[in-house]
């Protein structure tokens, strides 16, 4: 941070620092409104973060017409949000790509994609946008520290390649979890401290869990499609006991997939207390008593077979070498006619409740999102301009803002964009 009298310039009337999704449409939407505007990118190239986002297929809203159901999932952000979804909706972020030539595509669990299922598409019209409505780029520039004038006032911004002057400005820098293959960081949210901001230190969110059990590691790449995992917390407090289902992948370190990237922000606040143990359940459709059934007849088609080479008749793909782990080789190796009924429900129980212990999470570098970010109390979200900095606005994931996978994270872009360039 500086203050400064030297000379700042050239100057714009608006200066956004970040040109990822968000960066973007507040550029885009500002020039059109008629400013002059200076878009800073530290990479080369615009979006380069959003050509790969959702294995570059790019997840681009999350397709609920209802708001009030929409803004449910940002959690205790709800309520600041109301006002900038009233602006600008999932409807209106889904009519701005279209009318720019990516048609969107509405798939299960209503999550959106452009038709062509390329997030380069996407990229393409945000650029397309700045362009046309005249917006000044300056590729491969770091921001450095805002300059204030004597009156504490934001004057200009100070980067890698020289000094520039505006009215207001936009921060839209991203978060703390981004690919680092992006160039991404979060400088510019720590310098937000120095201007009197309280600012969340980041937690990483929608990010894998680690595991210690050796036999989930054993089957990397296994992946179940529709599986229900309940975690517990390990004070005991059966309140905080709550379960997710959906698809599950098993990897080197333990367990990531869909099902486990959503559920991980609440699993974090239970490793508050120490490890948390888990349980799968491989046939969440499935009541005991008709698996037990199942199970008694596969053992009388294959009585005379040991019980490991009858395993995979019953168990989903790829996890009978994780379910033979948790019994002993004796039992294994026993044909299945001899296997007692008691075993033979132990079995059965155990698919029902396959037990492993959640020691952590992957970190910030495994994290599609963070959660760190400016505190929303201190943030005028009819603008999203500080209450700080007069002339100084935010949007996306410089702000504290939690939000599962599915299409929220850009769709918190669109709508915070689009309002803090209507109103800089």
């Amino acid at each position: 941070m500086s203050s400064n009298r030297e000379h700042i310039g050239p100057h714009y009337d608006v200066i956004v620092i970040g040109g990822g999704p968000s960066g973007m449409m507040a550029a885009g939407t500002a020039a059109e409104n008629g400013r002059r505007v200076l878009l800073l990118e530290k990479n080369k190239q615009l979006g380069k973060k959003l050509d790969i986002t959702g294995g570059g297929r790019c997840n681009i809203l999350h397709a609920e017409e209802d708001t009030r159901a929409l803004l449910a999932h940002y959690g205790e952000a709800a309520k600041f949000l109301y006002s900038p979804f009233s602006q600008f909706a999932m409807q209106d972020a889904r009519a701005f790509f279209e009318k720019r030539g990516v048609p969107i595509v509405v798939q299960a669990r209503k999550r959106a994609f452009p038709a062509s299922q390329k997030a380069t598409d996407v990229t393409r019209a945000l650029k397309e946008f700045v362009t046309k409505n005249g917006v000044t780029l300056h590729m491969g520039t770091r921001f450095v520290d805002f300059i204030l004038n004597d009156e504490e006032h934001i004057v200009g911004v100070r980067t890698s390649k020289g000094s520039y002057s505006a009215d207001s400005f936009v921060l839209a820098t991203g978060g703390s979890a981004q690919a680092q293959q992006t160039g991404a960081s979060s400088d510019a949210v720590s310098i937000l401290r120095d201007l009197g901001h309280t600012v969340h230190d980041p937690s990483p969110n929608i990010v894998p869990l680690q595991v210690s059990e050796q036999w989930v590691k054993d089957i990397s790449g296994v992946t179940l499609s529709f599986m229900k995992i309940t975690f517990c917390d390990p004070s005991g407090n059966k309140k905080k006991r709550f379960s997710r289902t959906g698809k599950l992948l098993f990897t080197h370190f333990g367990l990531s997939g869909p099902l486990i990237l959503n559920a991980s922000h609440q699993v974090q606040q239970l490793l508050k207390n120490g490890s948390v143990r888990a349980f799968i359940d491989l046939y969440p459709d499935t009541e005991v008593n008709i698996l037990r059934k199942r199970v008694l007849e596969e053992f009388n088609i294959h009585k005379n077979k040991e019980l490991r080479n009858v395993l995979q008749e019953f168990v989903p793909k790829g996890m009978a070498p994780a379910v033979a782990a948790q019994f002993p080789e004796s039992l294994l190796h026993m044909r299945v006619h001899s296997v007692s009924r008691e075993a033979r429900h132990a079995l059965v129980d155990r698919m029902k409740a396959m037990p492993l212990t959640i020691t952590g999470t992957m970190g910030l570098d495994w994290a599609v999102i963070s959660d760190g970010g400016v505190d929303l109390t201190e943030v005028d979200t009819r603008t999203m301009r500080s209450k700080k900095k007069d002339n100084l606005f935010f949007t996306g994931d410089v702000l504290h803002i939690n939000r599962p996978s599915g299409g929220f994270s850009l769709q918190l872009c669109w709508t915070t964009g689009y309002v803090a360039g209507k109103h800089v």
